[in-house]
Protein backbone atom coordinates (compact mmCIF):
# COMPACT_ATOMS: atom_id res chain seq x y z
CA UNK A 1 0.00 0.00 0.00
CA UNK A 2 1.08 3.68 -0.47
CA UNK A 3 2.96 5.09 2.19
CA UNK A 4 1.00 8.27 1.88
CA UNK A 5 -1.71 6.88 4.63
CA UNK A 6 -1.93 8.26 7.39
CA UNK A 7 -0.62 5.83 10.46
CA UNK A 8 -2.12 6.87 14.03
CA UNK A 9 -2.13 4.32 16.73
CA UNK A 10 -5.44 3.68 18.87
CA UNK A 11 -5.38 4.66 22.15
CA UNK A 12 -8.15 3.00 24.03
CA UNK A 13 -8.38 -0.67 24.31
CA UNK A 14 -11.96 -2.81 24.57
CA UNK A 15 -11.91 -3.74 27.83
CA UNK A 16 -11.41 -7.47 27.72
CA UNK A 17 -8.17 -8.55 25.74
CA UNK A 18 -6.09 -11.14 24.58
CA UNK A 19 -4.36 -11.75 28.00
CA UNK A 20 -7.99 -12.64 29.08
CA UNK A 21 -8.49 -15.20 26.42
CA UNK A 22 -4.95 -16.76 26.61
CA UNK A 23 -5.23 -16.83 30.79
CA UNK A 24 -8.61 -18.71 29.97
CA UNK A 25 -7.05 -21.28 27.77
CA UNK A 26 -4.35 -22.03 30.09
CA UNK A 27 -6.15 -22.89 32.58
CA UNK A 28 -8.71 -25.17 30.35
CA UNK A 29 -7.66 -28.85 29.07
CA UNK A 30 -8.71 -28.60 25.55
CA UNK A 31 -12.48 -29.40 24.64
CA UNK A 32 -11.66 -32.50 22.71
CA UNK A 33 -9.76 -34.17 26.00
CA UNK A 34 -12.97 -34.10 28.28
CA UNK A 35 -16.90 -34.98 27.42
CA UNK A 36 -18.60 -32.00 26.48
CA UNK A 37 -21.56 -33.36 29.06
CA UNK A 38 -19.25 -33.08 31.58
CA UNK A 39 -17.67 -29.70 31.85
CA UNK A 40 -20.17 -27.19 29.82
CA UNK A 41 -18.61 -24.03 28.77
CA UNK A 42 -20.09 -20.58 30.01
CA UNK A 43 -21.09 -17.83 27.80
CA UNK A 44 -18.30 -15.57 28.67
CA UNK A 45 -16.05 -18.60 28.58
CA UNK A 46 -16.56 -19.59 24.83
CA UNK A 47 -16.45 -15.76 23.99
CA UNK A 48 -12.96 -15.84 25.21
CA UNK A 49 -12.16 -18.61 24.23
CA UNK A 50 -13.39 -17.52 20.15
CA UNK A 51 -11.56 -13.99 20.70
CA UNK A 52 -8.41 -15.28 21.83
CA UNK A 53 -8.16 -17.76 18.67
CA UNK A 54 -9.41 -15.12 16.20
CA UNK A 55 -7.24 -12.26 17.37
CA UNK A 56 -4.00 -14.92 17.26
CA UNK A 57 -4.67 -15.47 14.01
CA UNK A 58 -4.99 -12.45 12.79
CA UNK A 59 -2.59 -9.83 12.46
CA UNK A 60 -3.24 -6.44 11.07
CA UNK A 61 -5.41 -6.52 7.51
CA UNK A 62 -6.05 -4.85 5.17
CA UNK A 63 -10.20 -4.13 3.85
CA UNK A 64 -12.04 -1.96 1.14
CA UNK A 65 -15.39 -1.31 1.75
CA UNK A 66 -18.21 1.18 1.68
CA UNK A 67 -19.09 3.37 4.80
CA UNK A 68 -22.31 3.18 5.61
CA UNK A 69 -24.40 4.31 9.44
CA UNK A 70 -21.67 6.46 10.06
CA UNK A 71 -22.01 8.20 13.28
CA UNK A 72 -19.72 10.14 15.60
CA UNK A 73 -21.69 10.47 19.31
CA UNK A 74 -20.35 12.69 22.08
CA UNK A 75 -17.45 10.95 23.06
CA UNK A 76 -16.02 11.91 19.38
CA UNK A 77 -15.40 8.26 18.73
CA UNK A 78 -16.29 7.65 14.81
CA UNK A 79 -18.32 4.16 14.35
CA UNK A 80 -19.41 2.75 11.12
CA UNK A 81 -19.71 -0.19 8.92
CA UNK A 82 -17.73 -1.34 5.99
CA UNK A 83 -19.71 -3.08 3.40
CA UNK A 84 -19.70 -4.50 0.29
CA UNK A 85 -22.01 -6.40 -2.22
CA UNK A 86 -22.58 -9.55 0.44
CA UNK A 87 -20.88 -8.77 3.41
CA UNK A 88 -20.35 -5.72 6.37
CA UNK A 89 -17.92 -5.74 9.76
CA UNK A 90 -18.43 -2.92 12.04
CA UNK A 91 -15.06 -0.48 12.59
CA UNK A 92 -14.02 1.81 14.86
CA UNK A 93 -11.68 5.06 14.85
CA UNK A 94 -10.59 6.46 18.27
CA UNK A 95 -11.06 10.09 18.73
CA UNK A 96 -8.05 10.75 19.35
CA UNK A 97 -6.57 9.24 16.26
CA UNK A 98 -10.15 10.59 14.62
CA UNK A 99 -8.94 14.12 15.33
CA UNK A 100 -5.52 13.73 13.51
CA UNK A 101 -7.14 12.36 10.12
CA UNK A 102 -6.56 15.03 7.41
CA UNK A 103 -9.79 14.31 5.76
CA UNK A 104 -13.52 13.96 6.52
CA UNK A 105 -15.06 10.49 6.25
CA UNK A 106 -18.20 11.01 4.82
CA UNK A 107 -21.38 8.12 4.17
CA UNK A 108 -21.23 6.36 1.24
CA UNK A 109 -17.45 6.91 0.65
CA UNK A 110 -14.79 3.66 -0.45
CA UNK A 111 -12.32 3.96 1.96
CA UNK A 112 -8.56 1.55 2.07
CA UNK A 113 -8.48 0.58 5.54
CA UNK A 114 -5.89 -1.31 7.96
CA UNK A 115 -6.57 -2.41 11.11
CA UNK A 116 -6.72 -5.37 13.63
CA UNK A 117 -9.13 -7.25 14.23
CA UNK A 118 -10.80 -7.84 17.80
CA UNK A 119 -13.86 -9.61 19.54
CA UNK A 120 -16.07 -7.58 21.72
CA UNK A 121 -17.65 -10.22 24.24
CA UNK A 122 -20.44 -8.19 25.41
CA UNK A 123 -22.03 -8.42 21.78
CA UNK A 124 -20.17 -11.21 20.66
CA UNK A 125 -18.93 -10.12 17.86
CA UNK A 126 -16.07 -9.14 16.07
CA UNK A 127 -14.97 -5.70 15.02
CA UNK A 128 -12.01 -3.88 13.64
CA UNK A 129 -9.70 -0.78 15.03
CA UNK A 130 -8.17 0.84 12.64
CA UNK A 131 -5.06 2.19 12.19
CA UNK A 132 -4.94 3.32 8.81
CA UNK A 133 -7.55 5.58 6.87
CA UNK A 134 -7.43 6.44 3.05
CA UNK A 135 -9.84 7.20 0.66
CA UNK A 136 -9.67 4.87 -2.64
CA UNK A 137 -8.57 6.15 -5.57
CA UNK A 138 -7.66 9.54 -4.41
CA UNK A 139 -5.20 10.88 -1.48
CA UNK A 140 -5.78 11.40 2.10
CA UNK A 141 -4.21 15.14 1.40
CA UNK A 142 -6.01 15.55 -1.95
CA UNK A 143 -9.77 14.87 -0.42
CA UNK A 144 -9.16 16.87 2.54
CA UNK A 145 -7.67 19.61 -0.07
CA UNK A 146 -10.87 19.60 -1.76
CA UNK A 147 -13.30 19.09 1.00
CA UNK A 148 -12.07 22.04 2.46
CA UNK A 149 -11.50 24.31 -0.55
CA UNK A 150 -15.29 23.69 -1.53
CA UNK A 151 -16.20 24.75 2.66
CA UNK A 152 -14.74 28.17 2.01
CA UNK A 153 -15.49 28.37 -1.50
CA UNK A 154 -19.20 28.35 -0.21
CA UNK A 155 -19.13 30.62 1.94
CA UNK A 156 -17.32 33.28 -0.67
CA UNK A 157 -13.84 33.47 0.52
CA UNK A 158 -11.60 32.93 -2.64
CA UNK A 159 -14.06 35.38 -4.39
CA UNK A 160 -11.66 37.91 -6.39
CA UNK A 161 -14.83 40.58 -5.31
CA UNK A 162 -13.11 40.33 -1.79
CA UNK A 163 -9.44 40.64 -2.99
CA UNK A 164 -7.22 43.72 -2.45
CA UNK A 165 -5.05 45.26 -4.66
CA UNK A 166 -1.31 46.02 -3.13
CA UNK A 167 -0.48 49.63 -2.74
CA UNK A 168 1.58 51.14 -6.13
CA UNK A 169 4.54 52.24 -3.64
CA UNK A 170 4.99 50.26 -0.94
CA UNK A 171 7.10 51.20 1.83
CA UNK A 172 6.57 48.83 4.75
CA UNK A 173 6.18 44.99 4.88
CA UNK A 174 6.25 42.56 7.42
CA UNK A 175 7.62 39.55 5.81
CA UNK A 176 6.07 35.93 7.66
CA UNK A 177 8.38 32.77 6.88
CA UNK A 178 10.67 30.26 8.47
CA UNK A 179 14.35 31.81 9.55
CA UNK A 180 16.00 28.73 8.79
CA UNK A 181 14.79 28.28 4.84
CA UNK A 182 15.92 29.30 1.38
CA UNK A 183 12.66 31.08 0.61
CA UNK A 184 13.67 34.00 3.29
CA UNK A 185 17.17 33.90 1.61
CA UNK A 186 15.47 34.21 -2.42
CA UNK A 187 13.13 36.83 -1.04
CA UNK A 188 15.44 39.00 0.34
CA UNK A 189 18.13 38.94 -2.26
CA UNK A 190 15.53 39.79 -5.07
CA UNK A 191 13.91 42.81 -2.98
CA UNK A 192 17.09 44.25 -2.24
CA UNK A 193 18.53 43.71 -6.03
CA UNK A 194 14.95 45.43 -7.07
CA UNK A 195 14.58 48.72 -4.51
CA UNK A 196 16.37 50.37 -0.75
CA UNK A 197 13.14 51.77 -0.31
CA UNK A 198 11.38 49.08 1.21
CA UNK A 199 11.90 48.33 5.26
CA UNK A 200 11.38 44.84 5.97
CA UNK A 201 9.51 43.56 9.08
CA UNK A 202 11.17 40.02 9.45
CA UNK A 203 8.58 38.02 11.57
CA UNK A 204 9.96 34.19 11.86
CA UNK A 205 7.66 31.35 12.99
CA UNK A 206 7.83 27.57 11.97
CA UNK A 207 6.20 26.75 8.04
CA UNK A 208 5.64 22.90 8.58
CA UNK A 209 4.58 20.73 11.90
CA UNK A 210 2.43 20.43 14.23
CA UNK A 211 1.32 23.78 15.52
CA UNK A 212 2.43 25.97 12.76
CA UNK A 213 -0.38 26.99 11.36
CA UNK A 214 -1.56 28.27 14.79
CA UNK A 215 2.22 30.29 15.35
CA UNK A 216 1.28 31.95 11.89
CA UNK A 217 -2.30 32.68 12.56
CA UNK A 218 -0.22 34.58 16.18
CA UNK A 219 2.38 36.32 13.72
CA UNK A 220 -0.60 37.93 11.41
CA UNK A 221 -2.08 38.95 14.21
CA UNK A 222 1.00 40.64 15.86
CA UNK A 223 1.92 42.43 12.84
CA UNK A 224 -2.07 44.43 13.24
CA UNK A 225 -0.57 44.92 16.67
CA UNK A 226 2.57 46.59 15.32
CA UNK A 227 0.55 48.50 12.72
CA UNK A 228 -1.62 50.45 15.30
CA UNK A 229 1.80 52.97 15.98
CA UNK A 230 3.84 51.97 12.58
CA UNK A 231 2.24 51.56 8.88
CA UNK A 232 1.97 48.21 7.20
CA UNK A 233 1.09 48.28 3.61
CA UNK A 234 1.05 44.68 3.31
CA UNK A 235 2.09 40.91 4.90
CA UNK A 236 4.09 38.61 2.56
CA UNK A 237 4.01 34.86 3.92
CA UNK A 238 6.62 32.65 2.11
CA UNK A 239 7.83 29.12 2.10
CA UNK A 240 9.57 26.87 -0.03
CA UNK A 241 9.11 24.07 -1.90
CA UNK A 242 7.98 20.67 -0.12
CA UNK A 243 5.72 17.49 -0.49
CA UNK A 244 2.05 18.08 -0.16
CA UNK A 245 2.21 17.14 3.80
CA UNK A 246 5.25 19.86 4.35
CA UNK A 247 3.29 22.46 2.54
CA UNK A 248 -0.03 21.12 4.35
CA UNK A 249 0.49 23.78 6.95
CA UNK A 250 -0.58 26.81 4.71
CA UNK A 251 -4.12 24.35 4.08
CA UNK A 252 -5.03 24.66 7.75
CA UNK A 253 -8.70 26.00 8.29
CA UNK A 254 -7.28 28.69 11.23
CA UNK A 255 -4.45 29.76 8.91
CA UNK A 256 -7.05 30.18 5.43
CA UNK A 257 -9.40 32.03 7.68
CA UNK A 258 -6.65 34.17 9.49
CA UNK A 259 -5.37 35.67 5.65
CA UNK A 260 -8.91 35.83 4.88
CA UNK A 261 -9.78 38.16 7.81
CA UNK A 262 -6.02 40.16 7.76
CA UNK A 263 -7.22 44.07 7.70
CA UNK A 264 -3.67 44.46 5.60
CA UNK A 265 -2.90 43.48 1.53
CA UNK A 266 -1.72 39.60 1.89
CA UNK A 267 0.79 38.33 -0.57
CA UNK A 268 1.07 34.35 -0.72
CA UNK A 269 3.87 32.97 -2.40
CA UNK A 270 4.01 29.05 -1.16
CA UNK A 271 6.59 26.46 -2.89
CA UNK A 272 7.13 26.25 -6.22
CA UNK A 273 5.01 27.39 -9.33
CA UNK A 274 3.03 24.02 -9.72
CA UNK A 275 2.57 24.05 -5.84
CA UNK A 276 -1.39 25.38 -5.10
CA UNK A 277 -2.47 25.92 -1.19
CA UNK A 278 -5.42 26.99 0.08
CA UNK A 279 -3.56 29.99 1.57
CA UNK A 280 -2.64 31.12 -2.62
CA UNK A 281 -6.24 31.00 -2.73
CA UNK A 282 -7.68 33.29 0.41
CA UNK A 283 -4.78 35.76 -0.49
CA UNK A 284 -4.93 39.17 -1.90
CA UNK A 285 -1.99 38.18 -4.03
CA UNK A 286 -0.84 35.08 -5.02
CA UNK A 287 3.35 35.13 -6.29
CA UNK A 288 4.01 31.43 -7.68
CA UNK A 289 7.40 32.21 -5.89
CA UNK A 290 8.91 33.23 -3.08
CA UNK A 291 10.95 35.22 -5.68
CA UNK A 292 8.17 36.32 -7.68
CA UNK A 293 6.66 37.39 -4.37
CA UNK A 294 9.61 39.94 -3.98
CA UNK A 295 8.97 41.22 -7.79
CA UNK A 296 5.12 41.77 -7.26
CA UNK A 297 5.82 43.63 -3.90
CA UNK A 298 7.78 46.71 -4.95
CA UNK A 299 8.59 47.80 -8.06
CA UNK A 300 12.35 48.45 -9.14
CA UNK A 301 14.60 51.78 -8.59
CA UNK A 302 15.57 52.23 -11.62
CA UNK A 303 11.85 51.92 -12.95
CA UNK A 304 10.28 53.95 -10.45
CA UNK A 305 13.20 56.44 -11.47
CA UNK A 306 12.20 56.20 -15.54
CA UNK A 307 8.76 56.41 -13.54
CA UNK A 308 9.41 59.46 -11.78
CA UNK A 309 11.26 61.30 -14.80
CA UNK A 310 7.89 60.46 -16.79
CA UNK A 311 5.25 61.97 -14.29
CA UNK A 312 7.88 65.21 -14.26
CA UNK A 313 7.70 65.75 -18.11
CA UNK A 314 3.94 65.58 -18.08
CA UNK A 315 4.02 67.90 -15.24
CA UNK A 316 6.30 70.22 -17.13
CA UNK A 317 3.56 70.06 -19.82
CA UNK A 318 0.50 70.51 -17.83
CA UNK A 319 2.07 73.81 -16.68
CA UNK A 320 3.64 75.03 -20.36
CA UNK A 321 -0.03 74.39 -21.07
CA UNK A 322 -1.58 76.06 -18.72
CA UNK A 323 1.01 79.35 -18.84
CA UNK A 324 -0.36 79.70 -22.35
CA UNK A 325 -3.72 79.62 -21.48
CA UNK A 326 -3.41 81.81 -19.50
CA UNK A 327 -1.69 84.27 -21.27
CA UNK A 328 -3.94 83.92 -24.45
CA UNK A 329 -6.87 84.30 -21.63
CA UNK A 330 -5.13 87.76 -20.70
CA UNK A 331 -4.49 89.18 -24.29
CA UNK A 332 -8.51 88.09 -24.92
CA UNK A 333 -9.44 90.23 -21.83
CA UNK A 334 -6.91 93.12 -22.73
CA UNK A 335 -8.87 93.83 -25.64
CA UNK A 336 -12.24 94.04 -24.01
CA UNK A 337 -13.66 97.28 -24.06
CA UNK A 338 -13.62 97.43 -20.13
CA UNK A 339 -9.63 97.74 -20.40
CA UNK A 340 -9.35 99.97 -23.04
CA UNK A 341 -12.01 102.27 -21.97
CA UNK A 342 -13.44 101.78 -18.93
CA UNK A 343 -14.72 105.69 -18.55
CA UNK A 344 -17.16 104.72 -21.27
CA UNK A 345 -18.28 102.34 -19.21
CA UNK A 346 -18.96 104.12 -16.31
CA UNK A 347 -20.43 106.81 -18.62
CA UNK A 348 -22.95 104.40 -19.97
CA UNK A 349 -23.92 103.01 -16.65
CA UNK A 350 -24.55 106.93 -15.02
CA UNK A 351 -27.14 107.05 -18.57
CA UNK A 352 -28.90 103.56 -17.11
CA UNK A 353 -29.13 105.13 -13.41
CA UNK A 354 -30.31 108.43 -14.58
CA UNK A 355 -32.98 106.11 -17.05
CA UNK A 356 -34.25 104.52 -14.21
CA UNK A 357 -34.52 107.08 -11.64
CA UNK A 358 -36.73 109.17 -13.96
CA UNK A 359 -39.16 105.91 -14.78
CA UNK A 360 -38.99 105.17 -11.20
CA UNK A 361 -40.26 108.44 -10.24
CA UNK A 362 -42.71 109.13 -12.92
CA UNK A 363 -44.15 105.42 -11.81
CA UNK A 364 -44.50 106.84 -8.07
CA UNK A 365 -46.04 110.03 -8.92
CA UNK A 366 -48.69 108.30 -11.15
CA UNK A 367 -49.47 106.09 -8.39
CA UNK A 368 -49.91 108.35 -5.36
CA UNK A 369 -52.27 110.50 -7.45
CA UNK A 370 -53.86 107.68 -8.44
CA UNK A 371 -54.01 106.77 -4.73
CA UNK A 372 -55.21 110.27 -3.73
CA UNK A 373 -58.11 110.18 -5.98
CA UNK A 374 -59.43 106.92 -4.38
CA UNK A 375 -59.07 108.54 -1.03
CA UNK A 376 -61.21 111.67 -2.34
CA UNK A 377 -63.70 108.84 -3.06
CA UNK A 378 -63.79 106.55 -0.29
CA UNK A 379 -64.31 110.16 2.53
CA UNK A 380 -66.98 111.27 0.05
CA UNK A 381 -68.47 107.86 1.05
CA UNK A 382 -68.20 107.55 4.45
CA UNK A 383 -68.85 111.37 4.70
CA UNK A 384 -72.53 110.26 3.32
CA UNK A 385 -72.75 107.13 5.42
CA UNK A 386 -71.73 109.18 8.94
CA UNK A 387 -74.00 109.68 11.31
CA UNK A 388 -72.58 113.27 11.62
CA UNK A 389 -74.24 114.48 8.35
CA UNK A 390 -78.01 113.75 9.75
CA UNK A 391 -77.14 117.03 12.38
CA UNK A 392 -76.93 119.17 9.65
CA UNK A 393 -80.37 118.51 8.29
CA UNK A 394 -82.05 118.94 11.92
CA UNK A 395 -81.43 115.63 13.70
CA UNK A 396 -79.79 115.64 16.95
CA UNK A 397 -77.91 112.56 18.92
CA UNK A 398 -78.82 111.54 22.38
CA UNK A 399 -75.95 109.81 24.71
CA UNK A 400 -76.13 109.20 28.19
CA UNK A 401 -73.99 110.09 30.41
CA UNK A 402 -71.60 106.89 30.32
CA UNK A 403 -71.30 108.04 26.55
CA UNK A 404 -73.58 105.72 25.44
CA UNK A 405 -75.54 106.38 22.42
CA UNK A 406 -80.12 106.18 23.17
CA UNK A 407 -81.99 104.40 20.69
CA UNK A 408 -85.06 103.53 23.20
CA UNK A 409 -86.99 105.46 25.84
CA UNK A 410 -86.57 102.20 27.70
CA UNK A 411 -82.57 102.64 28.13
CA UNK A 412 -83.52 105.93 30.00
CA UNK A 413 -84.98 106.27 33.35
CA UNK A 414 -86.36 109.61 35.62
CA UNK A 415 -83.97 111.79 36.81
CA UNK A 416 -81.21 110.72 34.75
CA UNK A 417 -79.29 113.45 32.82
CA UNK A 418 -78.34 113.34 28.95
CA UNK A 419 -76.81 114.81 26.81
CA UNK A 420 -78.01 116.05 23.51
CA UNK A 421 -75.62 116.78 20.13
CA UNK A 422 -76.73 119.31 17.73
CA UNK A 423 -75.27 120.18 14.17
CA UNK A 424 -73.28 123.22 16.19
CA UNK A 425 -73.01 122.19 19.71
CA UNK A 426 -74.46 119.81 22.22
CA UNK A 427 -76.49 120.59 25.64
CA UNK A 428 -76.73 118.72 28.96
CA UNK A 429 -80.50 117.86 30.62
CA UNK A 430 -82.50 115.85 33.27
CA UNK A 431 -85.29 113.38 32.37
CA UNK A 432 -87.99 114.46 34.36
CA UNK A 433 -90.69 112.82 32.03
CA UNK A 434 -91.10 109.82 29.86
CA UNK A 435 -93.53 109.29 27.03
CA UNK A 436 -93.59 106.06 25.20
CA UNK A 437 -94.73 106.19 21.57
CA UNK A 438 -98.41 105.67 22.10
CA UNK A 439 -98.68 108.54 24.78
CA UNK A 440 -98.70 106.90 27.56
CA UNK A 441 -97.34 109.07 30.75
CA UNK A 442 -94.89 106.92 32.96
CA UNK A 443 -95.18 108.72 36.33
CA UNK A 444 -91.21 109.24 38.10
CA UNK A 445 -90.34 106.52 40.82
Amino acid sequence: MSRSLFDFEAEEKLPVGKSLAKESLAKKPPVEELPAEELPESVTELTLRVKGILEAGFGDVWVVGEVSNFSRPKSGHVYFTLKDKNASISAIIWQSSYSRLRFKIEEGMELVCRGRVEVYPPHGRYQLILKKVEPRGVGGLELAFRQLRDKLGREGLFDLSRKRSIPPFVKNIALITSLTGAAVRDFLQVLRRRTLLVDVLLVPVQVQGEGSAAEIVSAIGAVHEVSRYRRVDCIVIVRGGGSAEDLWTFNEEILVRAVAGSEIPVISGIGHEVDVTLCDLVADVRALTPSEAAERVAREDAELGNRILQLGNIIERNIDKKIRDYKNLLNHYGKHPIIIKPQRIIENKNKLVTRLDTTINDLLDRNLERLRQRMTKNVTALEALSPLATLTRGYSITESKTGKILRSIKEINPKDTIKTRLKDGQFKSNVTEIISGEGLDIAPK
